[in-house]
């Protein structure tokens, strides 16, 4: 035990290291491919190493690789850091190595979760009762969520796909906008419904949908139905009309399905609660923790009004497994597709038992603040174009070219001062600067926007 001390000692420097040198750390290193795979690589070795060897080789030659994605200069794909108290319970979910399938042999992991489900509950304003679900991330909220949407609307059609399948099936129509995340797409794949299933409606210059054409496709349709809309879109953080589609989905006997992969984190500060206006009526909802809460890697979340849909489509048996009661703790594999898998409630727990309401609100706000600060004075350089009403966290911007647009955010991302992705946007490239991490500072905000002035030609 000794020698795991001095290893944990040593690892706990190494990566307290890395966080403090992440202000002067270049955000995404300039990298050999060649040398970082020949550092890391190599015939699969025949002798044993020492784990504090291992440890100091492998912090060595990953460090090139490493980007500084906890970086408060880490503006791309809404990802968030690791708020302290997330990073140390998560360091604690490892050591205590609970597999978190089960209440029985792991009853604190079944309870924190418990808990914490029904703090964000809570916390989104949600209803009562709604069952949920720790998943890997969005992508796998998005295939709760919508396994238990096909197994409600086709039980309403007297079809159970979970014992009879999709082959014979009454055929279900999907409705969503066009501008709705790619793992829309890719968890419909993975439940069978193939992309003929797929009604694809307007988007407007936001990104938004249109309430008029959600209706026109809803009343093109007479069979088991699921809506799917979003709360914040993934450009510009726009927000669907969320009412209107539960109006729409009410008429209709529709699924309504919200894909708030960080815009459901509004809710929790009261300046921005409007935009949710009617996100409660939803039948089920999608979201992160590791991007606006800022817990580590992997951590989404699916919460769905319909508890017995959610766990036949998710539920399973087995005679060597001590299930709970019906009535009792929640065995989590009824709730999400996995069996065996990390504790990943602890890391949520501890973030929300440190920030609080009032924390998560402020957390919110002050992502929106610097955002709004980038659009304002982005707006100022040189033939910049801000494309977006910057609502939430979102910033999307191009120069007078294409070409132009790409050489800035180049000429950006290679100044390691900060980091964020291109897109295409109404058929043109624009740059997207998200802003999610809990450390960004109003000098993270300065430092990048003079890495743009010094890149506009």
């Amino acid at each position: 035990m000794g020698e795991l001390r001095q290893l944990l000692d040593f690892t706990s420097s190494i990566a307290a290291e890395f966080l403090e040198s992440l202000p002067q750390r270049p955000v995404l290193p300039a990298l050999d491919v060649d040398e970082l795979r020949r550092a890391l690589g190599g015939p699969l070795p025949e002798e044993t190493t020492s784990p504090i060897e291992v440890i100091a080789e492998l912090a060595r030659a990953a460090d090139p690789g490493i980007a500084g994605m906890p970086s408060g200069r880490w503006f791309g794909f809404v990802l968030g850091g690791s708020l302290p108290a997330a990073l140390a319970a998560d360091w604690l979910t490892s050591a205590w190595d609970q597999n978190a399938g089960l209440f029985a042999p792991a009853p604190a992991a079944a309870i924190v979760e418990e808990v914490a489900g029904e703090w964000m509950r809570e916390l989104f304003g949600l209803p009562d009762g709604v069952s949920f679900g720790f998943v890997t991330g969005c992508q796998m909220a998005h295939v709760t969520c919508l396994a238990a949407a096909r197994h409600h609307v086709l039980a309403a059609h007297d079809w159970d796909v979970e014992r009879d399948g999709l082959f014979g099936a009454p055929r279900i129509s999907v409705v969503t906008g066009a501008q709705r995340h790619v793992t829309i797409d890719r968890a419909l794949r993975f439940l069978g419904f193939g992309a003929a299933a797929v009604d694809v409606i307007p988007a407007d210059e936001q990104g938004r949908i249109v309430p008029e054409a959600l209706r026109s496709a809803l009343e093109q349709t007479d069979g088991p139905t699921i809506i799917c809309v979003q709360a914040g879109e993934v450009n510009t953080g726009a927000f669907d009309a969320l009412d209107e589609a539960a109006d729409a989905a009410a008429q209709h006997g529709a699924w309504l399905h919200v894909d708030a992969a960080f815009g459901i984190w509004a809710a929790a500060e009261p300046s921005l609660r409007h935009l949710l206006t009617g996100v409660e009526r939803a039948d089920s909802w999608a979201a992160d923790a590791h991007k606006w809460l800022n817990v580590p890697y992997d951590s989404g979340l699916a919460f769905c009004r319909h508890p017995d849909a959610h766990r036949k489509a998710m539920g399973a048996q087995a005679a060597y497994l001590i299930q709970a009661e019906e009535h009792g703790p929640r065995d989590q594999l009824d709730w999400n597709p996995e069996f065996s898998r990390r504790a990943r409630g602890f890391p949520v727990y501890a973030a929300l038992r440190s920030l609080g309401r009032s924390g998560v609100a402020k957390l919110v706000e002050q992502g929106c603040a610097h955002a709004r600060r980038f659009g304002e004075e982005l707006a100022l350089l040189p033939g910049c174009e801000v494309l977006n009403d910057v609502v939430l966290n979102q910033v999307l911007f191009r120069f007078g070219s294409d070409e132009e647009t790409e050489a800035v955010l180049a000429a950006v991302q290679a100044s390691g001062e900060a980091w964020m992705s291109g897109t295409i946007w109404q058929g043109r490239r624009a740059i997207r600067i998200s802003v999610s991490n809990w450390s960004t500072t109003d000098d993270d905000v300065s430092r990048t926007l003079a890495a743009f002035a010094a890149a506009v030609p």
